[in-house]
């Protein structure tokens, strides 16, 4: 459903949120062996991450990446709409370019509500909430 680069940005984010919550700043490299990544591609997604404000960098030896009160309150759909756009949300559920209410596609109507079940879980996903699920075990992600 994501890109791949979008599914990396996911997986990176929630490891630095468990990381951070230990008070740790994480390093490219750990980041990269924790969630199964090649680490020069993690390294370009956390730029952007960095960038965009959705997590955190320090410099220097002890530095890293981390996740404050501001950043965990990220959701997963912030992560998507920046990676691979609006189109998971919005798009026909069989590719067409046109397909709209006046002018439906043949899976329009059952397809609208599984977009919309899909936009309300996304961007009900704070990052923050998912980290708490996996610490106390609501919520299981093999990390490696």
């Amino acid at each position: 459903m994501f890109s791949k680069t979008c599914e990396y940005a996911i997986r990176a984010i929630i490891f630095i949120a468990l990381q951070s919550k230990e008070g740790k700043n994480v390093s490219i490299r750990d980041i990269a062996k924790g969630i199964d990544s090649p680490e020069h591609f993690i390294a370009k997604i956390l730029q952007e991450m960095s960038r965009k404000g959705f997590v955190n960098s320090i410099k220097g030896p002890n530095g890293g990446f981390y996740m404050d009160k501001k950043t965990l309150k990220i959701t997963i759909a912030d992560i998507v709409s920046h990676f691979d756009g609006e189109k998971v949300f919005t798009a026909c559920a069989i590719g067409l370019k046109q397909c709209s209410e006046a002018k439906p596609c043949p899976l329009h109507e059952q397809y609208k509500p599984i977009r919309k079940h899909i936009n309300d879980m996304l961007r009900g996903a704070q990052i923050g909430n998912i980290s708490e699920q996996l610490d106390i075990e609501l919520a299981y992600l093999k990390l490696k």
